[in-house]
This record gives C-alpha cells, sequence and structure tokens, in this order.
C-alpha cells in the first residue's frame, strides 16, 4: 500500500463511502505480514520509503516467491520486482503471473499493473564498460525506470576505446545521477567522474580474469578514485545501483 492508496481509503470513510469495517479489513495488513512462516511481507516499506519491498529471488522456491507476490499484490497495485531469479523459477512464477515480464540477462521479474509515475524531471543514465557488463547494468538500468524515473543507457565504452565515451559527451553532460558498471581494472567510473559535476555511482562486476578475484580489483580501484564525486556499490549489485540513482534523483520530491 502506498500513500495515495492510504489517502484514497482515509477520504472514502470520511465521506462516508466506505465503512470503518472495511476500511479496517484493508488497513488490518498495512503493516506487514506473515506467509506460511517463511517470510514477513513488509506491507508498510511503500509508504515508508515510497517504493514497495522488492523480492530476493536468489535461494527462495518458486513457491515462496508467488506466495509473497501473491501477498504484495492483495495489498495494493505498486509494481513488484523480483531480483536474482532463475529462468526456470521465473516460468513457474508466470504461470501464476501471466502478466509478469522475465527480463532473463537482467535476471529479473517484473509484475506491473500499470505504467510508473515519472516523480522527477531529472534524467539517470546508465553505462556499461564493456557488453559483457550490460547484464549488471540492465539490472540497474530495470530497477531505476521501475520506480519512475527517466533512464537512459550507454552500452559498450569502456576505457580500451575511449573515444567511443567522448561520442556521448553531451548525453553524458545532461544526465542528472550516472550509474557507470565496469569489471577488469574498473577505471571508467572515474573518467566519467572527471567529466561532469553529477553524482557517479559505480558497480563493479565479477568480469574479468582471474587477477580481477571476481570483481574485489574493480572494486577496490573504484573505492580508490581520485574524482570525488564518485559513490560505490558492491560487487555486481546493479539493484542497489538503480535504487540509490533513484533516491538522489527524486530527492526534490521530499524537500
Amino acid at each position: 500500500m502506498n500513500e495515495k492508496e492510504l489517502i484514497f481509503i482515509l477520504e472514502n470513510v470520511a465521506k462516508g463511502s466506505l465503512s470503518v469495517e472495511n476500511a479496517q479489513t484493508q488497513l488490518k495488513k498495512m503493516a506487514f505480514e506473515d506467509i506460511d512462516g517463511y517470510a514477513t511481507v513488509d506491507h508498510h516499506r511503500a509508504i515508508r520509503k515510497g517504493f514497495p519491498e522488492v523480492i530476493f529471488g536468489q535461494g527462495k522456491t518458486s513457491d515462496q516467491i508467488v506466495g509473497i507476490m501473491t501477498a504484495m499484490s492483495n495489498i495494493s497495485d505498486e509494481v513488484v520486482l523480483v531480483t536474482r531469479i532463475t529462468y526456470e523459477k521465473a516460468l513457474e512464477v508466470i504461470k501464476v503471473f501471466p502478466d509478469a515480464i522475465f527480463h532473463e540477462d537482467a535476471k529479473m521479474l517484473i509484475l506491473s499493473r500499470k505504467e510508473p509515475e515519472i516523480r522527477s524531471n531529472g534524467n539517470i543514465l546508465v553505462i556499461s564498460a564493456g557488453t559483457s557488463d550490460i547484464p549488471i547494468a540492465k539490472e540497474a538500468y530495470l530497477t531505476a525506470k521501475s520506480m519512475g524515473n527517466h533512464v537512459n543507457t550507454i552500452f559498450d565504452v569502456g576505457v580500451a576505446g575511449i573515444h567511443r565515451l567522448f561520442a556521448h559527451r553531451r548525453e553524458i553532460e545532461n544526465a542528472s545521477v550516472i550509474i557507470v558498471v565496469a569489471g577488469m581494472e574498473g577505471a571508467l567510473p572515474s573518467v566519467v567522474a572527471g567529466m561532469v559535476k553529477a553524482p557517479v555511482i559505480a558497480v563493479p562486476t565479477s568480469i574479468g580474469y582471474g587477477a580481477g578475484f571476481g570483481g574485489i580489483a574493480a572494486l577496490l580501484g573504484m573505492l580508490n578514485s581520485c574524482s570525488s564525486n564518485v559513490a560505490v556499490v558492491n560487487i555486481d549489485n546493479g539493484f542497489g545501483a538503480g535504487y540509490m540513482a533513484s533516491s538522489i534523483n527524486q530527492i526534490r520530491n521530499h524537500a
């Protein structure tokens, strides 16, 4: 349940078009709901944080994911995101929720009954260093898009061919928030941040050869960036980058 839905219920009670008993039924699960002992769904999160709880699919069964999605859908028509979900689990979920869309490259399932309301005039830009980094970049893109932002992408413009990046200079300079996804040595966020005043969220990926240590080399490189407007999320955490970019992009809504 989001803030608009809460206000709608209260206004209908005030007008007399909704009984107190019916309102109580709708509101009694507003805070949280226990589902068969395996999940406690935080229905209040959309009111508290502006976006509903997101389901982390890794480690959950398809039945558990369906149960959580059902509980969320019964309370609100807000978008439901499932991250890190496999193809096999997604097929099982779609049998119950045929309107859900599975993005296999990003390992993300999205159930949306309506287009997300754009909540900011700012633009989020997602950049990937290489083609191999695109799945993590797509996770960031889909997250920020679902949260009500204008989002654009530029893929495969890493430092091995830096002239490719400079061809997009105007779009980069006009972005409100930039997400830069890179593996290997993780140099691209520093380069992008040196071009702009906007905040740059760096996402290290696990893409790389042995000495990359599954993304640790890229992570350390980004943490040691000499560009002051760089912040770093965890390895392969495209979702976290998209969420943070949205929070920054929409901060004026709470001013």
